[in-house]
């Protein structure tokens, strides 16, 4: 079974495909003026187009893991996700407060999916 892999630097792929799964690595925002709910929603429209690259979709989503720089974020960070995600068919998923990478980021989500 081969292995395809998505926008791939020296450190990681940002997606990669294995027979009928798919993994994400942890997306953040690409503004990072924006609030809570703005990188939320840039990091979801990334994850919707690495799943359609990968032949998936939200719909299919297994498990998801979301890191907050600020816990108290966490109504906004979901006032976006309740918004986008597909309610008939909602992932697992986790939300945990973490030092992210640098001040601006305030969301990170890495996601699994299925491809059929």
């Amino acid at each position: 079974m081969s292995i395809q892999r998505f926008d791939s630097g020296p450190r990681l792929a940002r997606a990669v495909v294995y027979g009928d799964m798919v993994f994400l690595s942890g997306l953040t925002a690409d503004d990072l003026s924006a609030d809570v709910k703005g990188q939320t929603q840039q990091i979801l429209k990334k994850i919707d187009d690495y799943l359609a690259k990968a032949g998936s979709n939200k719909s299919k989503l297994l498990t998801t893991q979301i890191w907050l720089r600020d816990i108290g974020t966490f109504d906004q960070m979901n006032a976006a996700w309740e918004a986008w995600i597909d309610k008939a068919n909602p992932p697992a998923r986790a939300t945990v407060e973490a030092r992210l990478a640098g001040d601006r980021y305030f969301v990170e989500i890495m996601a699994t999916a299925a491809r059929s």
